[in-house]
């Protein structure tokens, strides 16, 4: 799909938007735009699931497809921006994912147990520049 500049800049706002509403309905903290995509920190990996479900929900209904990676760890704050290896964990992730998908860690599953959340297994990966096999769940509705 091609589209111009105006438009891709329209999209990329209501992106924005839409992502900064889901955020915010589960208590989130916005922390950066990176083009097409966001970084957000929440205090509780369930708030997380159901924001990015939402997100990705609302995200379909003007035409973007979603992908996003979810994970849980210590992270380091850097001014207003956050890093570590838990970033770059969910990152790796997202890079697993396929349109429309919602992919987070066994370590979300396990904290999530008894929540209502459902997960597909989706099997182990390798994830670059994180040492070990991780064992990778699509989020569902």
């Amino acid at each position: 799909m091609e589209v111009g500049d105006q438009r891709w800049r329209e999209l990329l706002n209501q992106h924005d938007r839409l992502a900064k509403q889901a955020i915010e309905k589960h208590r989130g903290n916005f922390v950066k735009s990176t083009g097409d995509g966001i970084l957000a920190t929440f205090d509780g990996p369930g708030r997380t699931v159901r924001s990015a479900l939402a997100f990705g929900a609302a995200a379909q209904q003007i035409g973007l497809p979603l992908r996003a990676g979810l994970h849980t760890g210590e992270i380091e704050v850097r001014g207003q921006d956050v890093g570590g290896i838990a970033v770059h964990a969910a990152a790796r992730l997202m890079a697993q994912c396929g349109a429309n998908e919602v992919f987070v860690s066994r370590v979300v599953t396990d904290l999530v147990a008894g929540a209502g959340l459902k997960f597909t297994e989706r099997g182990a990966f390798d994830l670059k520049g994180i040492p070990g096999h991780w064992d990778l769940f699509a989020a569902a509705q």
